[in-house]
């Protein structure tokens, strides 16, 4: 089972206007604060419509002008931007193991998953995949990847998020196969990436590799990322399938305690937050197709988001493990994707 815990949004932050708590003392801040999100990069549009919503319901409640500002990349390279010094307030990032990492180096607390609820993850996706109109190259489930003449996009698993989660789903499908085990779900991988001609490094270079650029047969996507490129990107020139089975993908979000800290943001850092997780965060969320964790939001926007059989990273041994055996130095990636292999 996954780690989510579907939550009764009846939290003690009631206001639709303004749904969060003021920080004590909140009221009488003043002047000009900034925030910075460094983010994973498909949440560009999400994050663009909640740094609005949220600046001006923080203005509301304590009277204090806040500018917040979001960075994109592909999360482990944005991880480890943070980690070179760049001064996120707070991260949002597509994986938890790129909050450890940074967790791991002191700038927040190991136990910063205990934070939030939902174990710090305001919302899940899967993986999909999305094909060009009409679906030519008759794409439907993992084996068609690695048919003849099929190309794959996807991002680099080494710096996209969106890459571990596509890799991880691919590997769970393979390992439950009947007779499967480790040695033949690497082999099915294998196969796999040498159908991927490019490795952009973040989830939304590949999509643009893939809508723009027209390079591929099929694109491995997050779920939010398949239905923008379908409904607003190119509406009518792309289809999205979903697999037989795919992956719960949880992203999570926590504040950067040393950089808030040191910058006297840690408020409306952490209301900024909990803010993804009131009834009015949860709506902005689902309407740019991110499964809400909210069961009435989510209740709301069920037809948006067909059921699909998923497997998590818990059944792996959590990303703890994965993430060294998989995709440190020396790693199964590494492994399967050295040149002539």
């Amino acid at each position: 089972m996954s780690r989510r815990i579907f939550l009764t949004m009846g939290l003690a932050l009631a206001s639709a206007c303004l749904p969060l708590p003021a920080a004590p003392g909140a009221r009488a801040a003043e002047g000009v604060a900034t925030l910075l999100n460094v983010s994973y990069d498909p949440t560009r549009e999400l994050y663009r419509d909640v740094d609005a919503r949220f600046a001006a319901a923080w203005k509301a409640s304590t009277g204090q002008t806040l500018s917040v500002r979001t960075s994109n990349g592909g999360s482990g390279a944005q991880a480890r931007s943070v980690l070179d010094g760049l001064q996120a307030d707070v991260v949002t990032l597509g994986i938890a193991s790129d909050v450890d990492a940074l967790a791991a180096r002191g700038l927040l607390a190991r136990d910063w998953a205990t934070r939030l609820p939902n174990h710090s993850v305001p919302y899940t996706s899967t993986i999909v995949f999305l094909v060009r109109a009409g679906n030519p190259k008759r794409i439907a489930d993992w084996p068609d990847l690695v048919r003849d003449g099929v190309q794959v996009i996807t991002p680099n698993p080494k710096t996209s998020s969106g890459g571990r989660w596509s890799y991880i789903a691919a590997y769970l499908w393979a390992l439950h196969r009947p007779g499967a085990d480790e040695a033949r779900a690497e082999a099915y991988l294998a196969a796999l990436y040498r159908h991927v001609p490019i490795l952009d490094s973040g989830a939304r270079g590949s999509t643009n590799t893939f809508v723009q650029r027209g390079e591929g047969d099929v694109l491995l996507a997050w779920e939010d990322e398949a239905l923008l490129a379908a409904h607003d990107l190119g509406q009518g020139q792309f289809d999205v399938v979903y697999p037989s089975t795919s992956v719960v993908a949880e992203p999570v979000v926590a504040v950067v305690d040393s950089v808030a800290r040191g910058r006297g943001s840690q408020a409306p850092a952490e209301a900024y937050l909990r803010y993804l997780y009131t009834p009015d965060g949860q709506e902005i969320i689902a309407r740019h197709h991110y499964r809400a964790i909210d069961p009435a939001v989510a209740a709301r926007h069920a037809a948006e988001f067909p059921a699909v059989k998923t497997y998590d990273v818990e059944s792996l041994g959590g990303w703890g493990v994965v993430q060294p055996k998989q995709f440190g130095p020396g790693g199964v990636f590494d492994t399967i994707s050295a040149p002539g292999r």
